[in-house]
């Protein structure tokens, strides 16, 4: 089904058409005999979450000049796609460390990067990125974890929620209030060890078994002052655009993934069931369902491949995040619902997955904002008052070279 009938193949070439091949073989191989054990097991996966590290694809956007593979966030999106189609966890663990990535890349002075990225590219370290809390939320500017100055250390006081990966991470970028106002938030990168820093509640989650959703706690945690990204006060600018570059395109591509895996397994069963002396497929209703699954689908992946296309091409395209973001959740859950009236009781079942597939895909419904969050910021860019346009801003360090993947159709 992978390049059928989507469009998909007007964005790729055969670097990216390599690299799924090689990321599809490891899903099948490795990380699909695992998912069972993952879903009874219900613990965090840390074995399969350092091999997809040291096989360099949590680099997939870090320049080769930092020992990355230099590819884009089209190939990242067939990255995560390929793993989620597997196991949604497996596609979470992947898209939250490329979370933690952008802000060396975009925020990170060279020294930071120097350091930082190719250990992230090699594998030797996992980042992850947290801004979210308790008390506010989504909310950003009403956080109220601190980051006072003493001498040249940062003190940080607080706790941070729902952080992907929050228990496999090397290394934690964190934003903190150090002033008044949206230009009183800084970010810092926190490692692991620290004294004062601690891992809080793994919390519990009705899917995503295996992927790491949970509280980082902060008391009197000392950080040199070079660990901080970027200026002081522009915290705000690390969260919002990590959100917005990474976190929306990624989560479309877990949602892309998941709702690929619904198809196809919908699809199977149809087939392989009989009803009334004939396949379950046969039937004008059923089909015209999977129909409509396989439409949402070529339209979820279109919406994906295109805004990582522009973003790759440093043009401003905030809005195609937000969108591709929108599309891919609500129509993965829309299909799995479907799915689920196709399977009828045995979609119940969990050897049959749709339950998983499920309760997976809700789970990528809230982070970066949920479906009412991106209409919201949608219509406002219909009206012309939309803020600041990130993917503009930043797109210097986004694009890839001229010769870069994904360029084909341009010179075609």
């Amino acid at each position: 089904m992978v390049g059928t009938g989507t469009g998909a193949d007007y964005f790729t070439d055969e670097r990216h058409n390599r690299l799924r091949e090689e990321v599809r073989a490891f899903a099948e191989k490795e990380v699909r005999p695992q998912v069972a054990r993952m879903e009874s097991d219900r613990e965090v996966e840390f074995e399969l979450a350092r091999e997809i590290a040291r096989r360099g694809w949590i680099g997939v956007t870090i320049g080769r000049e930092y020992g990355g593979m230099g590819l884009g966030h089209l190939a990242k999106t067939v990255v995560i796609e390929e793993l989620a189609r597997v196991s949604g966890a497996i596609g979470a663990i992947a898209q939250a460390s490329q979370l933690g990535v952008a802000k060396v890349i975009h925020f990170g002075n060279e020294r930071q990067r120097r350091y930082w990225l190719p250990r992230f590219a090699s594998g030797e370290a996992l980042p992850t990125i947290a801004v979210t809390e308790p008390e506010s939320g989504g909310h950003v500017l009403g956080m109220a974890g601190t980051a006072r100055r003493e001498g040249d250390e940062y003190v940080l006081n607080g706790r941070k929620w729902f952080v992907g990966n929050s228990h496999i991470g090397d290394v934690h970028g964190v934003v903190f209030r150090t002033g008044k106002g949206s230009r009183g938030l800084s970010a810092f990168l926190v490692e692991s060890d620290r004294p004062g820093f601690r891992l809080g509640d793994l919390g519990s989650q009705s899917g995503l078994h295996g992927f790491s959703f949970g509280e980082l706690v902060f008391e009197e945690c000392r950080v040199p002052a070079a660990n901080r990204l970027g200026r002081e006060g522009q915290g705000l600018d690390v969260a919002y655009s990590s959100s917005i570059l990474y976190g929306r395109p990624n989560l479309a591509a877990v949602a892309l993934g998941i709702h690929r895996a619904i198809v196809e397994d919908t699809v199977r069963f149809a087939e392989d069931r009989t009803m009334y002396g004939r396949p379950l497929s046969a039937l004008p209703n059923i089909s015209l369902k999977i129909g409509e699954m396989q439409s949402r689908l070529m339209t979820a992946r279109l919406a994906a491949y295109h805004a990582a296309h522009l973003l790759d091409r440093g043009l401003p395209c905030d809005a195609e995040l937000m969108n591709s973001k929108l599309i891919n959740t609500e129509y993965a859950l829309d299909s799995a619902r479907a799915a689920m009236e196709i399977h009828a009781a045995r979609g119940l079942q969990s050897s049959f997955a749709i339950e998983r597939y499920l309760r997976d895909a809700t789970h990528i419904y809230p982070p970066a904002g949920t479906s009412d969050v991106q209409r919201l910021r949608l219509g406002q860019v219909a009206a012309g008052s939309y803020g600041v346009q990130w993917s503009e801003k930043l797109g210097h360090l986004a694009k890839l070279p001229d010769d870069g993947p994904g360029l084909r159709a341009l010179a075609s």
